[in-house]
């Protein structure tokens, strides 16, 4: 009995395959479409999307960037200066004002001037009064006079020149000089009064420094005039002590 011929079995079938460009044998993806000339911004191709950084290994903490990384196994680095917290900031208390140097030759200017004034007003008063006035009322009134100068120049100088000594000084010599220029000034003052410019003025040519000696001598006792000179140590002492319990109290407040 003879046998069939042998026959292969069939294959199985294949999904349908898309037609193959001959221009594009690999098929590789088409190109986007360009847009054609016209109007309108152009398109910008497709681009992948950019990564703020490297890709982080698998295993490794991610890098962080603003200084420099801190080694696996090292400890961390210091600075090299490290910052020091600022003291906190410290307000004056209320009502107490920083205290500023005083300006000593400001307050010796003004103090000669007032003390300028002082002494004329002595001198108008010995002038209106000298012929009413006694041994001991000239003495009283010419130390009231010291003590009045060298207590306004003390205040000025303790005011305006603060806790200065060269003010002090200045205060002192400039409230004796007071007391001397409105005792020697009232001499010419009661001689014009009494004759004429005219004999003052031959006086002073024959004696240059006659207020200053008549200031000097003791004309009742003779001799020199102690008090007079007393007087200019009050005029001084007064002006310093004034000065200095100013100058302290306002260095303190």
């Amino acid at each position: 009995m003879s046998q069939p011929p042998f026959q292969p079995p069939p294959q199985p079938a294949q999904p349908p395959q898309p037609p193959q460009n001959p221009a594009n044998p690999y098929a590789q993806p088409a190109p986007p479409p360009q847009q054609p000339p016209g109007f309108g911004p152009p398109s910008a191709p497709q681009q992948p999307p950019m990564q703020a950084g490297p890709v982080p290994v698998p295993g490794q903490p991610p890098m962080m960037y603003g200084g420099p990384q801190p080694v696996p196994g090292q400890p961390p680095m210091q600075p090299a200066y490290p910052m020091q917290p600022a003291p906190p900031f410290q307000a004056p208390p209320f009502g107490q004002q920083p205290n500023p140097t005083g300006n000593p030759v400001g307050a010796v200017f003004l103090g000669f001037l007032v003390s300028f004034v002082v002494a004329l007003l002595y001198t108008g008063v010995i002038a209106a009064t000298y012929k009413d006035q006694t041994y001991t009322t000239d003495n009283v009134l010419y130390f009231a006079h010291a003590v009045l100068n060298g207590a306004v120049v003390g205040a000025l100088v303790g005011k305006v020149g603060r806790d200065s000594n060269g003010g002090r000084i200045g205060g002192a010599v400039v409230a004796a000089l007071g007391a001397f220029f409105g005792y020697a000034n009232a001499l010419p003052v009661i001689i014009v009064k009494e004759q004429s410019f005219m004999s003052l003025k031959t006086l002073l040519e024959a004696e240059p420094f006659f207020p200053a000696k008549a200031w000097w001598n003791d004309e009742a006792h003779g001799g020199v005039d102690w008090l007079n000179l007393l007087g200019l140590v009050v005029a001084a002492a007064a002006a310093w002590g004034i000065a200095y319990l100013i100058g302290k109290n306002r260095r303190q407040v």
